[in-house]
C-alpha cells in the first residue's frame, strides 16, 4: 500500500525537513517487506489566498484516485500507536493500493474536503503548526511500520 502526505505548504530545509526525511526513510526501508510505502509527499500551495476552501480544492487534485482519505484534525479521534499501526494494517490488508493522509494549512481543513474523509486522526487537543504536524506524522509512520514488523522501536 503506497502512503502519501498531501499538505499545505511548502517544507524548506531545516531540522523540521531532515527529521521529516530520516522518518520516511526509515518507514519506507521497514515498511517495504509489510508491503507498505513508498511514502509520497505532495505539497500544495495557494498563492492567489483563497484560505481553506482554495486549498481545499488543490488538496483534492493531490489525492490519489480511491486513496483511504485521513485527516490531522484537532476534532478526530486520539488513537495510541499499536491502534494506528492496527488501522494501516486493517486498511493495507483489505487489499486498499493507498493511503493519503491530509494535513490543512494554518486554518484547518475546509469543512467540504474534511466531509470526505473516512477517518480523521488528532494528536491530541493541542493545535500543532502544520510543518510540525508532518514530522509526527512521518515518525508515527514509521513507529506503525515497527510494531508491525515486531521491531523494538516501539516500547508500550
Amino acid at each position: 500500500m503506497r502512503l502519501h502526505i498531501c499538505a499545505v505548504g511548502r517544507m524548506r530545509a531545516g531540522p523540521e525537513r531532515a527529521l521529516y526525511d530520516d522518518y520516511i526513510l526509515r518507514a519506507d526501508r521497514t515498511g517495504r517487506a509489510l508491503g507498505l510505502g513508498p511514502t509520497t509527499l505532495h505539497e500544495v500551495e495557494d498563492k492567489k489566498g483563497g484560505g481553506p476552501a482554495a486549498e481545499a480544492m488543490l488538496l483534492e487534485r493531490a489525492l490519489p484516485d480511491g486513496a483511504v482519505r485521513v485527516a490531522l484534525d484537532e476534532r478526530g479521534r486520539t488513537l495510541t500507536s499499536p491502534k494506528f499501526a492496527s488501522r494501516i494494517a486493517e486498511w493495507r490488508d483489505a487489499g486498499r493500493g493507498d493511503l493519503a493522509f491530509v494535513i490543512g494549512g494554518a486554518d484547518g481543513i475546509d469543512a467540504t474536503l474534511r466531509g470526505t474523509v473516512d477517518f480523521s486522526v488528532s494528536f491530541g487537543t493541542m493545535v500543532w503548526p502544520h510543518m510540525l504536524a508532518r514530522v509526527m506524522l512521518a515518525e508515527q509512520i514509521y513507529r506503525a511500520a515497527t510494531i508491525l514488523a515486531g521491531g523494538p522501536y516501539h516500547r508500550s
